[in-house]
């Protein structure tokens, strides 16, 4: 098994990164895919939605459809996080990005129509979160307001 070994980027450094990778958005609905975790992940997930706060970036919750406790929302475009997603590929790779946010480890992945994707590394549970395009001007924000709820309701240690 690989552990994926983050390289902790300064946030003034993953803002840069984060401003000027430019691409169009397509997609700004406020839909996602549901995960669909065993029993253990998801009584993590329901832990996490509820500790949730009710504002990301300074943007109020507006959850995707369909609705679930294993998915949420925030702005329009909006930043969703899902949780109990399956393990990225990417986590395989000694080179992909990664940051370290007040405590909780990222894999970064820049996606084809200019959001970043961030999924937790070293958690119970794998938690993603993107960011669109259009609210990618405040870098980590969204993370670093998240961090407090994963660090109560998501243990560190390896998702089965």
């Amino acid at each position: 098994m690989n552990f994926f070994p983050h390289r902790p980027l300064g946030l003034s450094a993953l803002a840069l990164l984060i401003t000027v990778a430019g691409c169009s958005s397509a997609d700004d609905s406020a839909s996602a895919a549901v995960p669909s975790p065993g029993a253990g992940v998801t009584k993590l997930c329901r832990e996490l939605d509820r500790v949730l706060p009710s504002k990301v970036d300074d943007q109020d919750r507006r959850d995707p459809e369909p609705a679930s406790t294993l998915t949420a929302g925030w702005g329009d475009p909006a930043i969703i996080l899902r949780c109990g997603v399956q393990r990225p590929s990417k986590m395989d790779d000694p080179e992909a990005d990664g940051v370290e946010v007040d405590g909780v480890g990222w894999l970064l992945q820049k996606q084809d129509n200019g959001s970043f994707r961030f999924t937790t590394t070293l958690r119970k549970a794998y938690v993603e979160v993107t960011i669109p395009e259009d609210r990618t001007k405040n870098g980590m924000a969204p993370l670093v307001d998240l961090a407090p709820g994963i660090k109560k309701a998501i243990p560190e240690g390896i998702a089965d």
